[in-house]
């Protein structure tokens, strides 16, 4: 399975997760069956307010799931449509949402907890 966590800066595994799915600074796309990821730059992450466009930097990458920290209900919506299932990481790294994930220990985001306004 292929996922994808956006994340504020690259620390591989260690990376801490990106409080807001659309103005993070990068994703990290990970494999889970062979463990090997890689940092894909959001040139998207600077934008006006309800005009975030993260899913144009991740086109052709098949991703099946998200762990993320916080999201909007316009990305999460989108994200459903893709048939990709959003799950609500824990706020410290990449490493210990993995491990929760695989525990299946993460909560799904229902539109009930998308983030009503823009943070970092």
């Amino acid at each position: 399975m292929k996922i994808c966590i956006p994340i504020s800066e690259d620390r591989g595994m260690e990376s801490p997760i990106c409080g807001h799915f659309g103005s993070t600074p990068a994703f990290l796309l990970m494999d889970t069956e062979t463990r090997a990821y890689r940092v894909l730059a959001n040139g998207q992450a600077h934008h006006e307010h309800r005009h975030c466009a993260p899913l144009a930097m991740l086109a052709g990458e098949q991703v099946e799931a998200f762990i993320v920290g916080g999201i909007g209900a316009g990305a999460l919506a989108k994200l459903l449509d893709l048939g990709a299932t959003v799950y609500r990481g824990n706020r410290g790294s990449v490493a210990e949402s993995l491990e929760a994930f695989a525990k299946g220990a993460l909560p799904t985001v229902t539109p009930a907890d998308t983030c009503s306004h823009h943070h970092g």
